[in-house]
C-alpha cells in the first residue's frame, strides 16, 4: 500500500516537473514576447500524456483545475502543435500529449476591414491572436450534435479556432447567396474568398 502511494507521488512529481519544464522552455523560446517558436522543426522524444485538457468552450485545465492565468495559457498556446494522432505541447527536448475536446482555440471577437480585395473578417482568439479569414486562413462550417452549425477559422498549421456562437449569428447577418459548383449556396466572403455555410434553401431553418 505504501509502495502504491509512493509510486503515485513520484508520478505527480514527474508531471509537475514536466509542466514546470514546459513553462521554462516556452519562455526561453520567446513565447512571452509573443513570438511563435518553430515547433514544426522540433522532433524530441514523446514523454507521455500530461493531465491537461482544452475544453470545448476554450478553457484550459491542468489536473482537473482551470488554469486561471491567461498569460500562462497564452504561453502554452505558443508551443501547441497538432501531430498526426494527437495534440502535443512541444519543446526542443520533450513532447507531451494533451487532450483537446473540440478545437484548441476559441474565436471571441469579430472585426471587419475594407481593403482592395473587399471585406476582410478578422477574428481574435481567446489567446489574443488575430486571424484574417481568407485563402491563407479558411473558414469551415460543420454540423454540431446539438448546437447546430459550428463555424471554425484556421489559425496556423493544423490548429483551428471554434467561432463563438454569438459571432456565428453576426456571420449569418453578413452572409450572401452565391452559385457554387452549380448549386446556390449561402455563405460569407472574406479577403476575396467565399466560404459556403449551407445550401441556400436551408437558410430558413436558422430563423
Amino acid at each position: 500500500m505504501a509502495q502504491g502511494v509512493q509510486a503515485g507521488g513520484e508520478a505527480a512529481s514527474s508531471a509537475s516537473r514536466s509542466l514546470e519544464g514546459l513553462t521554462q522552455a516556452a519562455r526561453a523560446a520567446g513565447g512571452e514576447q509573443r513570438r511563435l517558436p518553430p515547433v514544426h522543426l522540433w522532433n524530441p522524444p514523446f514523454c507521455g500524456d500530461l493531465d491537461m485538457r482544452i475544453a470545448g468552450e476554450g478553457t484550459w485545465f491542468y489536473n482537473g483545475t482551470p488554469i486561471g492565468r491567461p498569460a500562462l495559457v497564452r504561453l502554452f498556446s505558443t508551443i501547441l502543435r497538432k501531430d498526426e494522432d494527437r495534440y502535443v505541447l512541444v519543446t526542443p527536448v520533450e513532447k507531451v500529449g494533451i487532450k483537446v475536446e473540440d478545437a484548441p482555440f476559441l474565436a471571441v471577437e469579430l472585426a471587419q476591414e475594407k481593403n482592395e480585395r473587399g471585406r476582410t473578417l478578422r477574428f481574435r482568439t481567446n489567446v489574443d491572436e488575430w486571424v484574417d479569414a481568407g485563402p491563407d486562413h479558411p473558414m469551415r462550417f460543420e454540423a454540431g450534435a446539438a448546437e447546430g452549425l459550428k463555424p471554425y477559422v484556421h489559425v496556423r498549421a493544423d490548429l483551428w479556432a471554434l467561432v463563438k456562437r454569438a459571432l456565428f449569428y453576426d456571420l449569418v447577418d453578413l452572409g450572401e447567396k452565391r452559385m457554387v459548383a452549380g448549386e446556390e449556396m449561402f455563405g460569407v466572403e472574406s479577403n476575396g474568398a467565399f466560404f459556403p455555410m449551407m445550401r441556400a434553401d436551408q437558410l430558413e431553418a436558422l430563423s
